[in-house]
């Protein structure tokens, strides 16, 4: 039986220390904060969207970095598992649209309270108000051991490989008190909502002990956007739309759903899930959206459309026509874009005036300008570089006996269940990987 110290005590983490728990090993749980799970605690609003319910491959469909690197993660411990734990815990959950799982109360304390019943039935040590300063680690050689450590190639970083192997022998708190262990987990999260306690830390440990940081990006995130008319349709959602983004004349994004209008430019989950491509954009020329308002109908459907909501109105003001169209709060916007003068009567519209308007409501423009940042990204892309990584048990590449889940390595997924559905895989298979 090892000791093992898990470091972050948040989806991960707790997942983490259930997994090796379970195997039997002395389990001391590292939460810097006054409570467990203080982002788990935010997320989905508050409502928690636990998981996705989708079929095992769907999972790998949504990762967007690294999906390969979580197959034996996601095969040994999959959404139907991590649904059946809660549920046996006492925590019902229901199936939502998008296969989005929550649970039955919509309150994401009920999956805290699920979490902590399993953590205490496996007498798990909880240590609140604890912030580990930095690992500690002593020489290792292969030869001590019976299992040798993956191979680390010289293209994963040239920087760590003049490092001789090392063994992790514990951790050190920022009170001075160091805690000895067998094996230490690593989730303490990424960069995303600083309030709940996720500063980075957990990145900087990784490199001091050798390991490659990808660049870390603010992902599911807002878009800021040049054009200043956003502004007035603050709080609009628009439903049923479709959405490309483009990185000059590069497609890198499409998708269909909903999104809603900012202060200061564009959020909704169509938005979220399209930054999680902007960090790949080379930005050499303008990136931006473009919004099809009327996806289901053709160009030809839509000016028949037009004309008969024309027709029926055509000794109304241009102005007064579109409320069929458009929901009351777009019309103006749109009749400014459109370039016809609101004042001017229906029947005194010409064919290309129309065409215009036509035009920009199936290919309304948004030119992205960068993203709401860290302080409201739901998620961090970029982290521990998953070369340096096995990922059969989690385990450093570099370090022997320390591991790594969640959020701090470098996978992310789309919004919808997924990225927390990393979060327990990840960590259950570095807690139940251990020797």
């Amino acid at each position: 039986m090892s000791r093992v110290i898990i470091v972050g005590g948040g989806a991960a983490g707790m997942m983490a220390a259930i997994g090796a728990a379970g195997q039997g090993h002395r389990v001391l749980l590292l939460e810097q904060n006054e409570k467990l799970g203080k982002k788990l605690f935010i997320t989905g609003k508050g409502r928690c969207n636990v998981t996705n319910a989708c079929e095992t491959d769907k999972l790998f469909e949504n990762v967007v970095s690294n999906p390969k690197f979580l197959y034996s993660a996601f095969y040994g411990f999959d959404n139907k598992r991590v649904m059946a734990m809660l549920e046996e815990a006492g925590c019902p959950l229901k199936t939502e649209r998008g296969e989005r799982v929550f649970p039955v109360s919509d309150h994401s304390s009920d999956v805290l309270a699920a979490l902590q019943r399993i953590l205490k039935r496996n007498r798990v040590e909880i240590r609140l108000h604890a912030k580990v300063q930095t690992l500690r680690t002593e020489p290792f050689f292969a030869g001590e051991t019976e299992t040798a450590m993956p191979p680390v190639t010289a293209a994963d970083s040239e920087r760590a490989s003049a490092r001789p192997e090392e063994h992790v022998c514990g951790v050190r708190l920022t009170d001075g008190t160091e805690e000895a262990a067998d094996a230490v987990i690593l989730a303490t999260g990424g960069l995303s909502y600083p309030s709940t306690g996720s500063t980075g830390d957990g990145h900087r440990m990784a490199e001091e002990t050798g390991h490659t940081i990808r660049n870390c990006v603010p992902a599911l995130v807002s878009f800021t956007v040049r054009e200043d008319w956003c502004a007035r349709l603050q709080g609009l959602a628009l439903k049923n739309i479709a959405m490309t983004m483009r990185d000059g004349k590069k497609k890198v994004y499409e998708g269909f759903g909903e999104m809603l209008f900012t202060h200061l430019g564009v959020s909704g989950p169509l938005v979220l899930s399209a930054s999680s491509f902007y960090g790949r954009c080379r930005k050499k020329e303008e990136v931006f959206l473009e919004l099809d308002l009327k996806p289901a109908l053709s160009a030809e459907q839509l000016d028949k459309r037009i004309l008969r909501d024309f027709e029926e109105n055509q000794n109304k003001q241009f102005k007064n026509s579109l409320n069929a169209l458009f929901p009351t709060k777009l019309v103006p916007v749109m009749t400014e874009l459109s370039d016809i003068a609101p004042d001017k009567k229906i029947h005194e519209i010409t064919r290309e005036e129309r065409r215009k308007l036509e035009e920009v409501t199936k290919h309304l423009r948004l030119h992205v300008t960068g993203t709401g940042g860290w302080p409201e990204a739901v998620i961090t892309q970029g982290g521990i570089s998953v070369k340096e990584v096995n990922p059969s048990t989690m385990e450093s590449k570099r370090v022997k006996g320390l591991y790594f889940a969640g959020e701090l390595l470098d996978v992310d997924a789309l919004t919808g269940g997924f990225n927390l559905q990393i979060a327990w895989s990840t960590g259950y298979l570095a807690g139940t990987s251990i020797c």
